[in-house]
């Protein structure tokens, strides 16, 4: 494992590995009431509170709707690459997806931390250019020059990764 200090808002996210959105749907509502969260619809993608609890807990600000995955490229700072930590953004049919940037396999893929992945948290692997962008939301303006060494994580069921295939 790395011998990089652990991000504070990265800790708080591997807590909640295995979160279901339905087996604990309870948390959820919980996130949901903590973030001040008036009005989702029915079924909302909850990617975007994900993280913004995540950074709340470790006081980091973030975008202001943040339940709107693609309102995350309107914070942070813009990054050239990804790194340990940094939120990567896509679109997808219906709106976009947001998650937490891990490591990456022997292949360069993604491995990245986030909720709504196969309705929970879990680990999912992305190619890169999957992400339109990868944004800094640390507390300093820009990430350290370790983080950008992402760790290359050996893929095994322990991991229990969700493969995506765009």
């Amino acid at each position: 494992m790395s011998s990089k200090p652990e991000l504070t808002w990265m800790k708080e996210a591997k807590r909640h590995l295995g979160m279901h959105e339905v087996r604990h749907s309870f948390i959820l509502q919980d996130w949901i009431n903590d973030l001040n969260v008036s009005w989702l619809g029915k079924n909302p993608a909850w990617c975007g509170i994900y993280l913004a609890r995540c950074l709340k807990l470790s006081g980091i600000n973030y975008p202001k709707e943040f339940y709107r995955a693609l309102e995350w490229k309107k914070g942070g700072v813009k990054l050239n690459k990804p790194c340990y930590g940094s939120v990567a953004i896509k679109t997808r049919k219906g709106g976009g997806h947001v998650c937490f940037v891990v490591g990456r396999l022997s292949d360069n893929r993604l491995i990245c931390l986030g909720g709504n992945q196969s309705d929970q948290v879990c680990y999912a692997v992305y190619k890169v250019s999957d992400f339109e962008e990868f944004r800094w939301y640390g507390r300093t303006g820009t990430p350290g020059a370790n983080r950008f060494n992402l760790e290359t994580i050996k893929y095994s069921s322990n991991l229990k990764v969700t493969v995506t295939e765009n």
